[in-house]
Formats: C-alpha cells, sequence, structure tokens
C-alpha cells in the first residue's frame, strides 16, 4: 500500500474544475485511493461524466454544479457538502482558465473571468471550506493550483501568470497561517510543469484578444509534444501531497530551472527579459 492510500483512503475529496483536465485527473486519482470524490465543474454534465467513470473503476463519486468565481456558490458547497459527508480531508482548489492575448487586448469580461476563477476561487475555496475543516479538528489537506508560471513573466499569458503568482504568495501566507493557529491541516503549492490536458484547446479560448489563437496552438503543440501523461502527473501530486510536502511540482527539474532563473533576476534586480523558451515561442 502506497502512503498516499494509508493518508487518503476512506476519506471525502472536494475538487473544483474536476470536468475536465488536471482537475479530471484528480479526482480519478483520489477515487482509486478510495476517496469519496465530489466532483464539481462549472458544468454539470462534465463533471457527472468524469463522477460517472470514477463510480466504473469501482469508486465514489458524486457531481456537483459550482462556479468558482461566485464566492456564495463556494459558500452553499462547503455547507451542503459538510451536510451531506462529513469532515474533508482533501480540498483542491483547481479550477482555473488560461488566458492568452496582450493586456490592453483582451476584452474586460475575460479579465474579469480569470481573476475571479483563478484567484478568487482559490480565495474563496479556502475561506468557505477552513471553518468547516476547524470545526471537525482532524487532519486535513489543502491543494492550490499554481503554476510554474508563478515563478515566471511572459508577454502574452500577462493574464494567466499574474494570477499564478498570487495563487504562490497566498499559500505560503496560509500555511504559515495554519502554523500560526496550530491547526491539523497541511497546505500545498501544486505546481504542474507541462501535463498533457485540454487549456489549450481552442474552445477554452472563447472571449480572449484576438490573435491568441496562433500561441494557443503553438502551446497545444508543445504540451502533445513533450508534456506528461495526465494520469502519472497526478500519482505524483497526491503522493507529495500525502507526503506532507509544501512544493508538489510534477517536473521537479522544471520548477528548478525556472526558481533559479527568477532568484537570478531577482539578485541582479534586472530589467525582465525574455527567456530562450519564450523567445522560440513567440517566434513562431
Amino acid at each position: 500500500m502506497s502512503h498516499d492510500d494509508q493518508v487518503f483512503a476512506g476519506g471525502v475529496a472536494v475538487i473544483t474544475g474536476a470536468g475536465a483536465g488536471i482537475g479530471a485527473g484528480l479526482a480519478r486519482r483520489a477515487g482509486a485511493l478510495g476517496m469519496n470524490v465530489i466532483v464539481t465543474d462549472v458544468a454539470l454534465d462534465r463533471a457527472t461524466a468524469i463522477a460517472a467513470e470514477i463510480r466504473a473503476d469501482g469508486g465514489q463519486a458524486t457531481p456537483m454544479a459550482v462556479d468558482v468565481s461566485k464566492p456564495e456558490a463556494l459558500d452553499r458547497l462547503a455547507a451542503d457538502v459538510d451536510a451531506q459527508f462529513g469532515a474533508v480531508r482533501l480540498l483542491i482548489n483547481n479550477a482555473g482558465i488560461e488566458t492568452l492575448g496582450l493586456t490592453w487586448e483582451i476584452p474586460v469580461a475575460r479579465w474579469e473571468a480569470t481573476l475571479n476563477i483563478n484567484i478568487h476561487g482559490v480565495v474563496h475555496g479556502v475561506r468557505a471550506f477552513v471553518p468547516h475543516m476547524l470545526k471537525h479538528g482532524r487532519p486535513a489537506w489543502i491543494g492550490n493550483l499554481a503554476s510554474i508560471g508563478a515563478f515566471s513573466a511572459m508577454p502574452t499569458q500577462t493574464a494567466y501568470v499574474m494570477t499564478k503568482h498570487a495563487i504562490q504568495a497566498f499559500s505560503e501566507s496560509l500555511y504559515l497561517e495554519m502554523q500560526y493557529v496550530k491547526a491539523p491541516i497541511t497546505v500545498c503549492s501544486i505546481i504542474p510543469g507541462m501535463l498533457k490536458t485540454s487549456i489549450f484547446d481552442a474552445a477554452a479560448g472563447a472571449g480572449e484578444a484576438a490573435g491568441a489563437s496562433r500561441h494557443r496552438t503553438v502551446m497545444r503543440e508543445l504540451m502533445a509534444a513533450h508534456g506528461m501523461e495526465l494520469a502519472a502527473g497526478a500519482r505524483i501530486i497526491l503522493e507529495k501531497m500525502a507526503a506532507g510536502e509544501f512544493w508538489v511540482d510534477t517536473q521537479p527539474e522544471m520548477t528548478a530551472a525556472v526558481v533559479n532563473q527568477r532568484i537570478a533576476f531577482l539578485q541582479d534586480r534586472s530589467h525582465p527579459l525574455l527567456g530562450e523558451q519564450a523567445k522560440q515561442l513567440l517566434a513562431e
């Protein structure tokens, strides 16, 4: 039995944005570990399909429709889950969208959606669930989806990158808050490198700036060619969370390279520069 089996089996897991991508992979893995998985997504049909997969494989899963951009929806989710299923052992604030385009060309509605889903969805997911976790007083784990982009800067990915910088800072401070109040809650920053998901599919870019489709196509092709398989990434994430690691990265060598570049930038206090990968991408 692996360590994540020992830690998570039999517990309740809540995963936002679990109808596709990394969220779906994590929901499947949590189900395989023997958790009762609350599969949430803004689209109930997607959540229902993933929950059905988990049940077909012998697991337990319940789909729920939740729009994480609305704090009151997360309050209802936390209250409903507590009433129906009891203490939550694993909360993964995964829901997020990628937004591409120049800052001034991204429509207002897309800017607001990006900030509300990627930042406020995580913040209010924590705010809604932690009081219930503290009430039960049992060990629990919270994973917030950051990104390798939390330590870099990239033109035309500004909207997405800034949200991930925010989530990294939020998770670091939240980790310290749990220590400060001596809560039995482990906080983790989930830092995927490059996993094979649908985040760069054309449909995901609805409402973006004109011209973003080319960048989205290039990123999708890079992911297909060089990305880690989703199931492998989900396994790594839950194993590291179970081990109590704060830095829950799927490809540590990628994390190290980007973080080291960031350290050098801060130490030198230099002007922002395009990295080699960014130059290649923008030259496509």
